[in-house]
Protein backbone atom coordinates (compact mmCIF):
# COMPACT_ATOMS: atom_id res chain seq x y z
CA UNK A 1 0.00 0.00 0.00
CA UNK A 2 1.37 3.34 -0.61
CA UNK A 3 0.71 6.08 1.62
CA UNK A 4 2.09 9.74 1.77
CA UNK A 5 2.83 10.65 5.90
CA UNK A 6 2.76 14.67 6.36
CA UNK A 7 4.11 15.58 9.45
CA UNK A 8 2.24 19.21 10.62
CA UNK A 9 -1.21 20.36 9.05
CA UNK A 10 -3.68 19.30 11.40
CA UNK A 11 -1.38 19.24 14.60
CA UNK A 12 2.30 19.37 15.46
CA UNK A 13 1.67 15.93 16.72
CA UNK A 14 -0.49 14.59 13.90
CA UNK A 15 0.28 12.66 11.02
CA UNK A 16 -2.41 12.15 7.77
CA UNK A 17 -2.27 9.47 5.49
CA UNK A 18 -3.81 9.57 2.30
CA UNK A 19 -3.08 8.53 -1.43
CA UNK A 20 0.44 9.77 -2.68
CA UNK A 21 -0.76 9.55 -5.89
CA UNK A 22 -4.40 11.31 -5.48
CA UNK A 23 -5.83 14.08 -7.48
CA UNK A 24 -8.98 14.51 -6.49
CA UNK A 25 -10.12 18.16 -5.96
CA UNK A 26 -10.20 20.32 -3.17
CA UNK A 27 -13.92 18.55 -1.50
CA UNK A 28 -17.17 20.60 -0.42
CA UNK A 29 -17.38 18.47 2.81
CA UNK A 30 -14.80 16.78 4.92
CA UNK A 31 -16.89 14.70 7.22
CA UNK A 32 -14.43 13.44 10.01
CA UNK A 33 -14.89 10.77 11.91
CA UNK A 34 -13.42 10.90 15.44
CA UNK A 35 -12.46 7.24 16.98
CA UNK A 36 -10.58 5.69 19.67
CA UNK A 37 -10.33 2.34 20.13
CA UNK A 38 -12.88 0.93 17.57
CA UNK A 39 -10.82 -1.44 15.96
CA UNK A 40 -14.21 -3.73 15.66
CA UNK A 41 -16.40 -0.96 14.02
CA UNK A 42 -14.14 1.60 12.10
CA UNK A 43 -13.85 -0.19 8.92
CA UNK A 44 -17.75 -1.08 8.70
CA UNK A 45 -18.78 2.38 9.21
CA UNK A 46 -16.21 3.90 7.07
CA UNK A 47 -17.63 1.90 4.08
CA UNK A 48 -20.99 2.44 4.88
CA UNK A 49 -20.22 6.45 5.14
CA UNK A 50 -18.39 6.07 1.70
CA UNK A 51 -21.45 4.50 0.00
CA UNK A 52 -23.67 6.99 1.59
CA UNK A 53 -21.64 10.35 0.09
CA UNK A 54 -21.48 8.39 -3.26
CA UNK A 55 -25.04 7.91 -3.94
CA UNK A 56 -26.85 10.63 -2.32
CA UNK A 57 -24.46 13.79 -1.35
CA UNK A 58 -23.54 15.47 -5.20
CA UNK A 59 -20.52 17.31 -3.83
CA UNK A 60 -16.88 16.26 -3.62
CA UNK A 61 -16.95 15.17 -0.61
CA UNK A 62 -13.85 13.54 2.17
CA UNK A 63 -14.34 11.16 4.76
CA UNK A 64 -11.59 11.78 7.39
CA UNK A 65 -11.07 8.98 9.86
CA UNK A 66 -9.64 11.54 13.02
CA UNK A 67 -7.49 8.32 15.35
CA UNK A 68 -6.77 10.25 18.72
CA UNK A 69 -4.19 7.83 20.59
CA UNK A 70 -6.24 4.39 20.44
CA UNK A 71 -4.11 2.01 21.77
CA UNK A 72 -5.26 -1.10 19.85
CA UNK A 73 -5.61 -1.64 15.56
CA UNK A 74 -7.99 1.17 14.94
CA UNK A 75 -5.47 3.41 12.72
CA UNK A 76 -3.97 0.59 11.29
CA UNK A 77 -7.02 -0.54 9.91
CA UNK A 78 -8.05 3.36 9.03
CA UNK A 79 -4.91 3.32 7.40
CA UNK A 80 -5.79 -0.17 5.27
CA UNK A 81 -8.95 1.62 3.87
CA UNK A 82 -6.97 4.58 2.44
CA UNK A 83 -6.60 2.93 -0.65
CA UNK A 84 -9.85 0.79 -0.82
CA UNK A 85 -12.20 3.69 -0.10
CA UNK A 86 -12.24 7.24 -2.19
CA UNK A 87 -11.35 9.99 -0.41
CA UNK A 88 -10.51 8.69 3.00
CA UNK A 89 -7.87 10.03 4.81
CA UNK A 90 -6.51 8.95 8.49
CA UNK A 91 -5.21 11.31 10.51
CA UNK A 92 -3.82 10.27 13.42
CA UNK A 93 -3.44 12.26 16.75
CA UNK A 94 -0.80 10.94 19.68
CA UNK A 95 -3.27 12.62 22.81
CA UNK A 96 -6.10 11.18 23.06
CA UNK A 97 -9.24 13.83 22.96
CA UNK A 98 -12.66 13.51 21.13
CA UNK A 99 -12.70 17.58 20.80
CA UNK A 100 -8.64 17.75 20.71
CA UNK A 101 -9.41 15.44 17.16
CA UNK A 102 -12.24 17.58 15.86
CA UNK A 103 -10.15 20.81 16.93
CA UNK A 104 -7.23 19.92 14.87
CA UNK A 105 -8.84 18.54 11.58
CA UNK A 106 -12.02 21.40 11.54
CA UNK A 107 -9.37 24.03 11.50
CA UNK A 108 -6.80 22.59 9.31
CA UNK A 109 -9.30 21.21 6.34
CA UNK A 110 -9.13 22.45 2.89
CA UNK A 111 -13.14 22.03 2.28
CA UNK A 112 -15.77 24.42 2.24
CA UNK A 113 -17.83 22.50 4.62
CA UNK A 114 -16.78 20.67 7.77
CA UNK A 115 -18.88 17.85 9.40
CA UNK A 116 -18.73 15.02 12.13
CA UNK A 117 -20.10 11.85 13.00
CA UNK A 118 -19.70 8.97 15.52
CA UNK A 119 -18.52 5.82 14.10
CA UNK A 120 -21.40 4.04 15.70
CA UNK A 121 -23.87 6.17 12.80
CA UNK A 122 -26.70 5.89 15.33
CA UNK A 123 -27.52 8.98 13.34
CA UNK A 124 -29.54 8.34 10.32
CA UNK A 125 -27.26 9.53 7.35
CA UNK A 126 -30.64 10.58 5.49
CA UNK A 127 -30.22 13.75 7.58
CA UNK A 128 -26.20 14.84 6.13
CA UNK A 129 -27.83 16.98 3.21
CA UNK A 130 -29.95 18.92 5.30
CA UNK A 131 -27.94 19.14 7.66
CA UNK A 132 -25.09 20.70 5.44
CA UNK A 133 -27.73 22.40 2.33
CA UNK A 134 -28.10 25.81 4.95
CA UNK A 135 -24.32 25.67 5.02
CA UNK A 136 -23.39 25.18 1.06
CA UNK A 137 -26.03 28.05 0.59
CA UNK A 138 -24.73 30.07 3.38
CA UNK A 139 -27.82 30.45 4.87
CA UNK A 140 -26.26 29.74 8.33
CA UNK A 141 -23.13 28.92 10.02
CA UNK A 142 -23.39 26.13 11.74
CA UNK A 143 -25.59 23.19 11.36
CA UNK A 144 -26.95 20.55 14.50
CA UNK A 145 -28.90 17.35 14.55
CA UNK A 146 -31.45 17.54 17.12
CA UNK A 147 -32.81 14.10 19.16
CA UNK A 148 -35.50 16.29 21.25
CA UNK A 149 -37.27 17.91 18.16
CA UNK A 150 -40.71 16.30 17.91
CA UNK A 151 -40.62 15.26 14.70
CA UNK A 152 -37.61 13.31 15.48
CA UNK A 153 -37.67 9.62 15.99
CA UNK A 154 -35.60 8.15 18.92
CA UNK A 155 -34.21 4.97 19.99
CA UNK A 156 -32.94 4.73 23.70
CA UNK A 157 -33.06 3.80 27.24
CA UNK A 158 -35.24 6.36 29.87
CA UNK A 159 -31.45 6.48 32.08
CA UNK A 160 -29.90 8.39 28.39
CA UNK A 161 -33.12 9.94 27.79
CA UNK A 162 -32.99 11.18 31.39
CA UNK A 163 -30.16 12.51 31.23
CA UNK A 164 -29.96 14.06 28.20
CA UNK A 165 -32.88 16.39 28.54
CA UNK A 166 -31.56 17.45 32.13
CA UNK A 167 -28.56 18.48 30.62
CA UNK A 168 -30.20 20.38 27.65
CA UNK A 169 -32.16 22.11 30.67
CA UNK A 170 -29.51 23.33 32.43
CA UNK A 171 -27.85 24.91 29.47
CA UNK A 172 -31.20 26.52 28.61
CA UNK A 173 -31.32 27.87 32.37
CA UNK A 174 -27.97 28.93 33.61
CA UNK A 175 -26.21 29.44 30.07
CA UNK A 176 -29.24 30.61 28.23
CA UNK A 177 -28.62 28.04 25.68
CA UNK A 178 -31.50 28.58 22.75
CA UNK A 179 -29.97 25.31 20.47
CA UNK A 180 -31.53 22.31 22.00
CA UNK A 181 -29.94 19.27 21.45
CA UNK A 182 -25.85 19.82 22.55
CA UNK A 183 -24.27 16.38 22.23
CA UNK A 184 -26.27 14.61 19.55
CA UNK A 185 -22.80 13.53 17.65
CA UNK A 186 -24.06 15.32 14.12
CA UNK A 187 -22.87 18.50 13.19
CA UNK A 188 -21.48 20.41 10.51
CA UNK A 189 -19.63 24.00 10.30
CA UNK A 190 -18.22 26.34 7.54
CA UNK A 191 -14.60 26.27 7.68
CA UNK A 192 -13.99 29.62 7.39
CA UNK A 193 -16.20 30.72 10.28
CA UNK A 194 -14.46 27.34 12.19
CA UNK A 195 -11.00 28.93 11.50
CA UNK A 196 -12.27 31.71 13.48
CA UNK A 197 -14.13 30.24 16.47
CA UNK A 198 -12.14 26.75 17.13
CA UNK A 199 -8.83 28.62 18.47
CA UNK A 200 -11.00 29.67 21.14
CA UNK A 201 -13.08 26.45 22.09
CA UNK A 202 -10.55 24.88 24.95
CA UNK A 203 -12.30 21.83 25.74
CA UNK A 204 -10.30 18.71 24.30
CA UNK A 205 -13.26 15.90 25.03
CA UNK A 206 -17.26 15.64 25.03
CA UNK A 207 -17.66 18.91 25.81
CA UNK A 208 -16.18 20.60 22.95
CA UNK A 209 -19.66 20.71 20.89
CA UNK A 210 -21.65 22.63 23.88
CA UNK A 211 -18.35 25.33 24.13
CA UNK A 212 -18.52 25.48 20.43
CA UNK A 213 -22.26 26.49 20.08
CA UNK A 214 -22.43 28.36 23.18
CA UNK A 215 -20.13 30.82 22.39
CA UNK A 216 -21.46 30.77 18.44
CA UNK A 217 -24.66 31.65 20.13
CA UNK A 218 -22.49 34.74 22.04
CA UNK A 219 -20.93 35.78 18.60
CA UNK A 220 -24.28 35.90 16.68
CA UNK A 221 -23.93 32.95 14.88
CA UNK A 222 -26.89 31.58 13.07
CA UNK A 223 -27.50 27.29 13.75
CA UNK A 224 -29.17 25.69 11.77
CA UNK A 225 -31.38 22.36 13.49
CA UNK A 226 -32.40 19.47 11.78
CA UNK A 227 -34.20 16.56 13.43
CA UNK A 228 -32.89 13.39 13.28
CA UNK A 229 -33.41 9.89 13.13
CA UNK A 230 -31.25 8.15 16.13
CA UNK A 231 -30.45 4.77 17.76
CA UNK A 232 -28.81 4.39 20.99
CA UNK A 233 -25.95 1.96 20.63
CA UNK A 234 -25.56 -0.33 23.46
CA UNK A 235 -22.57 -0.83 23.17
CA UNK A 236 -20.81 2.46 23.42
CA UNK A 237 -18.14 2.75 25.38
CA UNK A 238 -18.54 6.59 26.48
CA UNK A 239 -18.76 6.71 30.62
CA UNK A 240 -21.92 8.33 31.03
CA UNK A 241 -21.08 9.76 34.81
CA UNK A 242 -17.69 10.92 34.20
CA UNK A 243 -18.85 12.94 31.04
CA UNK A 244 -21.40 14.38 33.15
CA UNK A 245 -19.61 15.66 35.71
CA UNK A 246 -16.87 17.02 32.76
CA UNK A 247 -19.86 18.57 31.35
CA UNK A 248 -21.06 20.33 34.05
CA UNK A 249 -17.62 21.46 35.06
CA UNK A 250 -17.40 23.02 31.86
CA UNK A 251 -20.66 25.38 31.96
CA UNK A 252 -18.80 26.87 35.11
CA UNK A 253 -15.56 27.02 32.81
CA UNK A 254 -17.34 28.98 29.88
CA UNK A 255 -19.75 30.60 32.05
CA UNK A 256 -17.37 32.22 34.21
CA UNK A 257 -14.83 33.27 31.12
CA UNK A 258 -18.12 34.99 29.89
CA UNK A 259 -19.20 36.60 32.94
CA UNK A 260 -15.67 38.14 33.31
CA UNK A 261 -15.06 39.06 29.50
CA UNK A 262 -12.79 36.88 28.88
CA UNK A 263 -13.32 35.80 25.60
CA UNK A 264 -13.19 38.34 22.20
CA UNK A 265 -17.10 37.79 21.70
CA UNK A 266 -17.49 41.52 20.58
CA UNK A 267 -14.50 41.46 18.10
CA UNK A 268 -15.58 38.26 16.60
CA UNK A 269 -19.17 39.57 17.10
CA UNK A 270 -18.49 42.49 14.85
CA UNK A 271 -16.41 40.12 12.00
CA UNK A 272 -18.06 37.34 11.85
CA UNK A 273 -21.56 37.64 13.83
CA UNK A 274 -25.32 38.34 12.28
CA UNK A 275 -25.89 40.72 14.97
CA UNK A 276 -22.87 43.44 14.18
CA UNK A 277 -24.46 45.61 17.13
CA UNK A 278 -21.40 46.97 19.08
CA UNK A 279 -21.58 47.05 22.94
CA UNK A 280 -23.39 45.63 25.71
CA UNK A 281 -26.89 44.00 23.80
CA UNK A 282 -29.47 42.27 24.93
CA UNK A 283 -28.47 38.59 23.45
CA UNK A 284 -31.36 35.83 23.98
CA UNK A 285 -32.38 36.22 27.35
CA UNK A 286 -35.80 37.35 28.19
CA UNK A 287 -36.45 40.57 29.20
CA UNK A 288 -39.82 40.17 30.77
CA UNK A 289 -40.12 40.14 34.65
CA UNK A 290 -41.01 36.35 34.74
CA UNK A 291 -37.74 34.95 32.95
CA UNK A 292 -35.63 37.56 34.77
CA UNK A 293 -36.30 36.69 38.28
CA UNK A 294 -36.42 33.01 37.17
CA UNK A 295 -32.73 33.43 36.11
CA UNK A 296 -31.81 35.74 39.18
CA UNK A 297 -33.45 33.16 40.96
CA UNK A 298 -30.98 30.24 40.05
CA UNK A 299 -28.25 32.30 40.37
CA UNK A 300 -29.10 33.38 43.76
CA UNK A 301 -29.03 29.70 45.14
CA UNK A 302 -26.27 29.21 43.45
CA UNK A 303 -24.21 32.05 45.44
CA UNK A 304 -26.57 31.18 48.12
CA UNK A 305 -24.33 27.81 48.44
CA UNK A 306 -21.40 29.81 47.65
CA UNK A 307 -21.82 32.11 50.25
CA UNK A 308 -22.85 29.28 53.14
CA UNK A 309 -19.72 27.33 52.18
CA UNK A 310 -16.85 30.20 52.71
CA UNK A 311 -19.06 31.69 55.44
CA UNK A 312 -18.83 28.01 57.47
CA UNK A 313 -15.14 27.63 56.32
CA UNK A 314 -13.61 30.52 57.53
CA UNK A 315 -15.95 30.64 60.79
CA UNK A 316 -13.21 29.02 62.31
CA UNK A 317 -10.57 31.51 62.43
CA UNK A 318 -12.28 35.17 61.22
CA UNK A 319 -15.38 34.93 63.36
CA UNK A 320 -18.94 35.13 62.39
CA UNK A 321 -19.00 39.04 61.23
CA UNK A 322 -15.83 39.11 59.40
CA UNK A 323 -16.58 35.13 57.75
CA UNK A 324 -19.77 37.50 56.63
CA UNK A 325 -18.23 40.16 55.34
CA UNK A 326 -15.40 38.15 53.17
CA UNK A 327 -18.09 35.66 51.71
CA UNK A 328 -20.39 38.67 51.06
CA UNK A 329 -17.69 40.66 49.19
CA UNK A 330 -16.43 37.16 47.02
CA UNK A 331 -19.92 36.19 46.09
CA UNK A 332 -21.78 39.66 45.28
CA UNK A 333 -18.37 40.22 42.57
CA UNK A 334 -19.71 36.92 41.00
CA UNK A 335 -23.24 37.42 41.37
CA UNK A 336 -23.19 40.81 40.01
CA UNK A 337 -20.97 39.37 37.13
CA UNK A 338 -23.21 36.37 36.53
CA UNK A 339 -26.56 38.27 36.56
CA UNK A 340 -25.03 40.70 34.45
CA UNK A 341 -24.80 38.43 31.39
CA UNK A 342 -27.30 35.29 32.41
CA UNK A 343 -30.10 37.19 33.94
CA UNK A 344 -30.23 40.43 32.24
CA UNK A 345 -28.59 39.71 28.93
CA UNK A 346 -25.36 42.14 28.67
CA UNK A 347 -23.05 41.27 27.08
CA UNK A 348 -19.86 42.94 26.61
CA UNK A 349 -17.19 44.71 28.90
CA UNK A 350 -18.67 48.05 28.19
CA UNK A 351 -20.22 49.64 31.56
CA UNK A 352 -18.84 46.53 33.36
CA UNK A 353 -16.74 48.60 35.98
CA UNK A 354 -20.08 50.87 36.86
CA UNK A 355 -22.25 47.83 36.65
CA UNK A 356 -19.57 46.35 39.84
CA UNK A 357 -19.72 49.33 41.28
CA UNK A 358 -23.46 49.62 41.66
CA UNK A 359 -22.93 45.81 42.90
CA UNK A 360 -20.79 47.02 45.68
CA UNK A 361 -23.28 49.39 46.59
CA UNK A 362 -26.12 47.15 46.54
CA UNK A 363 -23.29 44.27 48.68
CA UNK A 364 -22.61 47.68 50.94
CA UNK A 365 -26.20 47.11 52.01
CA UNK A 366 -26.55 43.83 51.84
CA UNK A 367 -23.81 43.60 54.60
CA UNK A 368 -25.23 45.92 56.68
CA UNK A 369 -28.27 44.20 56.75
CA UNK A 370 -27.17 41.00 57.68
CA UNK A 371 -24.11 42.35 60.37
CA UNK A 372 -27.44 44.16 62.11
CA UNK A 373 -29.07 40.97 61.83
CA UNK A 374 -25.96 39.08 63.35
CA UNK A 375 -25.80 41.86 66.31
CA UNK A 376 -29.54 41.64 66.85
CA UNK A 377 -29.14 37.73 67.25
CA UNK A 378 -26.39 38.00 70.08
CA UNK A 379 -27.98 40.91 72.03
CA UNK A 380 -31.41 38.42 71.75
CA UNK A 381 -29.50 35.35 72.63
CA UNK A 382 -25.60 35.36 72.90
CA UNK A 383 -24.72 31.60 72.92
CA UNK A 384 -26.10 31.43 69.38
CA UNK A 385 -24.17 28.52 67.14
CA UNK A 386 -22.60 29.37 64.13
CA UNK A 387 -25.32 27.11 62.45
CA UNK A 388 -27.83 29.56 63.71
CA UNK A 389 -26.09 32.36 62.73
CA UNK A 390 -26.04 30.64 59.26
CA UNK A 391 -30.06 30.43 59.31
CA UNK A 392 -30.33 34.31 60.64
CA UNK A 393 -27.80 35.20 57.49
CA UNK A 394 -29.34 33.61 55.01
CA UNK A 395 -33.00 35.33 55.97
CA UNK A 396 -31.40 37.94 55.81
CA UNK A 397 -29.86 37.64 52.44
CA UNK A 398 -33.15 36.53 50.84
CA UNK A 399 -34.72 40.15 51.61
CA UNK A 400 -31.17 41.71 51.25
CA UNK A 401 -31.51 39.48 47.57
CA UNK A 402 -34.87 40.82 46.74
CA UNK A 403 -33.88 44.50 46.56
CA UNK A 404 -30.90 43.32 44.81
CA UNK A 405 -33.04 42.00 42.46
CA UNK A 406 -34.89 45.44 41.74
CA UNK A 407 -32.27 47.42 42.16
CA UNK A 408 -30.11 45.44 39.07
CA UNK A 409 -33.10 45.20 37.13
CA UNK A 410 -33.15 48.88 36.99
CA UNK A 411 -29.77 49.27 36.12
CA UNK A 412 -29.66 47.01 33.52
CA UNK A 413 -32.92 47.95 31.88
CA UNK A 414 -31.19 51.84 31.68
CA UNK A 415 -28.16 50.20 30.07
CA UNK A 416 -30.17 48.44 27.66
CA UNK A 417 -32.19 51.44 26.67
CA UNK A 418 -29.37 53.27 26.30
CA UNK A 419 -27.91 50.80 24.01
CA UNK A 420 -30.88 50.98 21.70
CA UNK A 421 -30.72 54.64 21.53
CA UNK A 422 -27.15 54.68 20.47
CA UNK A 423 -28.09 51.74 17.90
CA UNK A 424 -31.31 54.01 16.37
Amino acid sequence: MVVMILQAPPARTAQVYTLADSSDPEPVLDIVVPVYNEQADVASSVRRLADHLRRHVPYAARITVADNASTDDTLAISVGLVDEVDGLRAVHLKEKGRGRALNAVWQHSDAEIVAYCDVDLSTDLNALMPLIAPLVSKHSDIAIGTRLSRSSRVVRGPKREFISRSYNLILRTAMGARFSDAQCGFKAMRTDIARRVLPFVADTGWFFDTELLVLAEQIGLRIAEVPVDWVDDPDSTVDIVPTAIADLKGCARVGLALAMGRLPIAELRASIGRDRAAGPRIDGVPMGLVGQLARFCVVGVASTIAFAVLFLALHSFLGAQASNLVALAITAVLNTAVNRRFSFGICGRDNALRHQLFGLAVFVFGWLMTAGSLLLLHSVAPEATKQIELIVLVIANLVATLIRFVGLRWVFRRTSAHNMEIAA
